[in-house]
């Protein structure tokens, strides 16, 4: 383990930047965002960032191939192209967990080179939690907050930050910062560690439960009749698809130019009257069934096809940015019942 005094986290991002781009979460007027480092950059001590760095490796557009027509020729120029090494700095747990889910879809029997070429060039180096608040729930899913996963795993103490490699990608790059590091022992992290514990276990949703979801539930809920109370007040907006690290629906579409046609790919939201819809129309014609699928999503389909793994990551992104409140607590505590309390 190595560690750095907070005065001096200026030198580790320099000697980072020089081998790769640097990310980092910086604040602004709408929160904190993630940001290319460059010097007199100040992280943020946000919990978390307003939109998750998914963007990072599956972004909301990118441009996936060209057509050039001349006469009756058409030329298909594929643009994909070696991304250049980049590092994501202070990534927290629920957002590092959330890239196993996206993996499990982008790299699964058929990849997607696009994902896969930004995953093979990222670094992660994860934060551990100081300050969690009320709309956490990662522990829910599993998640330790206090000991993030991620290529490098960082922890903040009153006075200095702690590295510890966890991948051979973050062996290469930690050696690399030896000259702005030194040696250390675990006995500081430990007691950072303790007192988060103690602040998770405090908060209103320490208790959630996920035990009544799951694959093989399916027909245990479909029908359930709070899915009409719950979905009355959903406005569809699609803000709750937008913030969540783990949602991985997009579109694909063709835009007309001078010279030809340019293809690209855009996420889209199961929460939308459009999603899907194709000459026959639309198989989910209600926001009741469009609500359902989302949750639906989260907490039974995609575990009975992923070995067990939930598609919610307990970020609490969701939870403070509904412009109705309405979330996947509450579907999980009026479906799931005592269960889930």
């Amino acid at each position: 383990m190595r560690k750095c005094s907070l005065n001096s986290i200026d030198k580790v991002f320099e000697v980072i930047s020089q081998s790769a781009k640097l990310y980092l979460p910086v604040d602004s007027e709408n929160g904190a965002s993630y940001k290319l480092w460059e010097s007199g950059a100040i992280m943020s001590n946000a919990l978390n960032t307003v939109r998750s760095p998914k963007d990072f490796f599956f972004p909301q557009t990118e441009n996936l191939m060209e057509f050039k027509t001349s006469g009756k020729l058409i030329e298909v120029i594929d643009n994909r192209e070696e991304k250049e090494d980049f590092v994501i700095f202070g990534v927290r747990a629920c957002d590092v967990k959330s890239f196993e889910v996206l993996d499990r879809v982008f790299l699964n029997d058929i990849t997607d080179t696009f994902y896969g070429n930004r995953r093979q060039h990222g670094v992660i180096i994860s934060m551990a939690c100081t300050r969690p608040v009320e709309t956490c729930f990662c522990q829910t899913f599993d998640i330790d907050a206090t000991n993030p996963e991620g290529d490098i795993t960082c922890w903040k103490t009153e006075n200095s930050i702690y590295f510890r490699a966890n991948t051979d990608k973050g062996e290469s790059l930690l050696a690399k910062l030896d000259s702005v590091t030194e040696e250390a022992d675990d006995t500081q992290v430990k007691m950072q560690q303790e007192k988060t514990a103690e602040i998770m276990n405090r908060l209103p949703l320490a208790d959630l439960k996920a035990d009544a979801f799951g694959g093989g539930k399916t027909k245990q809920f479909f029908n359930h009749p709070a899915w009409a109370e719950l979905s009355e007040a959903c406005l569809g907006c699609g803000t709750c698809t937008f913030v969540c690290p783990t949602c991985q629906c997009y579109d694909i579409k063709d835009f007309k130019t001078n010279d030809g046609v340019i293809r690209f790919r855009c996420w889209d939201s199961c929460m939308y009257s459009e999603f899907t819809k194709m000459a026959h129309g639309n198989n989910r014609i209600t926001q009741l069934e469009r609500f359902r699928q989302r949750f639906m999503h989260k907490l039974v389909y995609y575990p009975e096809n992923n070995d067990g793994l939930f598609s919610c990551v307990g970020c609490g992104r969701c939870l403070s940015k509904c412009p109705i409140s309405m979330n996947i607590v509450k579907v999980m505590k009026k479906i799931g019942g005592n269960a889930n309390e």
